[in-house]
């Protein structure tokens, strides 16, 4: 099938190349021309495992192509709307790049295109978009709703092994072509749910608002252990073997960050207020995020009581691990009142690094980039974690107490083992732990 795919970020990028994998002809549309050459040749401009190699493949394949040109559209059978939709100041979502690429594909429609939703639109968008669209074109045309449900870090994995797949219309005859695109991503049984276009705008607000509440109930169920001495890992442990709660994202940490959460869960409060609702349950999901994101901080200066002239050193600047995405990463927060506090700060993150450094430089908060893991603890007075990347969960910890000047760990992934850090004679903080 000939598709076009309008938006090679995150969403787009990982789409037109999974499609292209399973042997379609796909066309990623970008009107960054330096970053359609990279994409060209091959390079992605993201990092997510598997995603170059299967993009290079796909190239050489003659199976993908990127483009600044919308001309693809007219042999199209879809397009995929993959363009950022970013929070607003007053929490609702912006469709601006959204309209203006509508605006850009109207010229080249054919009759029949199913334009589909792939990015998180407000619930009632793609209402509004069948009336904007009639009133630009004579041209048949039908819109879809196609929420995504990737993990950063494991998107392509997620991408072509879905655990469903949600076509929003009422229209059938879009929903078997759509049906007929994503066959090849069923095994064995079918994943494809069929819903309205407006039902499914709510499931993807849904879905993340529910997984960012269990983080943020995780959260204030660790600092109730912080209270009380209990061990938030026994806790997490003893109720994740209800198959009613399941274990899934029910790990404490620093609070949730990247490009959906933090925009989906003020999208939807915007949303029910708009309607005259109260969201209290995720509105206090939000508040619960916005004060974990200091906690690590708020223990570090508990512990040295003056921050001045204390030098941090921060191993993970990421939002999680497996990306280089910093979109609302908890870093940011906890650096930025580091040095508010006067502190030195010196990181290290094996891919998000260089984007940390800029993302410092605009918000003119003074933290220096190490290339090094070790060499980023030379003569610092902690060590603060903050993202869980594998080559962190055993480190040479005899290595860590020579670099540092004092022996202190903030564990803000709860990656270590309690016991061992006290035994290499560290003070050690940790998320809800017993210590």
């Amino acid at each position: 099938m000939d598709i076009s795919v309008i938006g090679t970020g995150y969403v787009g990028l990982v789409s037109g190349v999974c499609f292209a994998e399973m042997g379609n002809n796909v066309t990623c549309i970008d009107i960054d021309a330096n970053k359609v050459l990279t994409m060209k040749d091959g390079k992605s401009p993201i990092y997510e495992p598997g995603l170059e190699s299967m993009m290079k493949r796909n190239i050489e394949d003659k199976r993908i192509n990127f483009s600044t040109s919308y001309d693809s559209i007219k042999e199209a059978k879809a397009v995929f709307m993959a363009v950022g939709t970013p929070s607003g100041d007053d929490g609702n979502a912006d469709l601006t790049y959204l309209y203006a690429a509508l605006d850009s594909l109207i010229p080249v429609m054919q009759d029949d295109l199913i334009v589909v939703l792939k990015s998180t639109v407000p619930v009632g968008t793609g209402t509004n978009i069948k009336k904007y669209l009639a009133e630009k074109t004579n041209k048949n045309f039908h819109v879809v709703n196609n929420p995504e449900f990737l993990k950063e870090g494991s998107a392509v994995s997620d991408f072509m092994k879905p655990e469903r797949v949600i076509i929003g219309t009422d229209d059938d005859g879009a929903f078997k072509v759509m049906e007929e695109l994503y066959e090849p991503f069923n095994r064995q049984i079918s994943r494809t749910i069929q819903t309205s276009n407006l039902s499914a705008e709510v499931i993807k607000y849904a879905a993340n608002c529910f997984l960012a509440t269990k983080i943020s109930f995780m959260n204030e169920i660790a600092r109730l252990c912080d209270a009380t001495g209990a061990d938030v890992e026994e806790v997490r442990h003893g109720i994740s073997t209800d198959s009613r709660i399941g274990t899934q994202f029910l790990y404490p940490g620093p609070g949730y960050g990247g490009s959906c959460f933090p925009k989906d869960v003020k999208a939807l409060i915007y949303k029910a207020k708009e309607m005259g609702i109260d969201f209290k349950i995720v509105s206090a999901t939000e508040e619960v995020n916005t004060e974990q994101k200091l906690y690590m901080f708020e223990k570090a200066k508990k512990h040295f009581g003056d921050l001045s002239g204390k030098h941090i050193a921060i191993w993970g600047t990421a939002f999680k691990a497996n990306t280089d995405d910093i979109r609302e990463t908890p870093a940011q927060y906890i650096v930025e009142e580091l040095t508010k506090a006067g502190a030195k700060v010196t990181f290290y993150d094996p891919e998000a690094a260089d984007h940390f450094e800029v993302l410092a430089k605009e918000r003119s908060f003074s933290a220096v980039k190490v290339d090094n893991k070790y060499d980023c603890l030379n003569e610092a007075d902690a060590l603060m974690v903050l993202t869980e990347w594998k080559e962190f969960r055993a480190p040479d910890f005899g290595e860590i107490k020579k670099r540092l000047n004092s022996s202190v760990l903030f564990d803000g992934r709860n990656l270590y083992k309690t016991a061992h850090v006290l035994a290499e004679g560290f003070d050690y903080y940790a998320v809800g732990k017993a210590i």
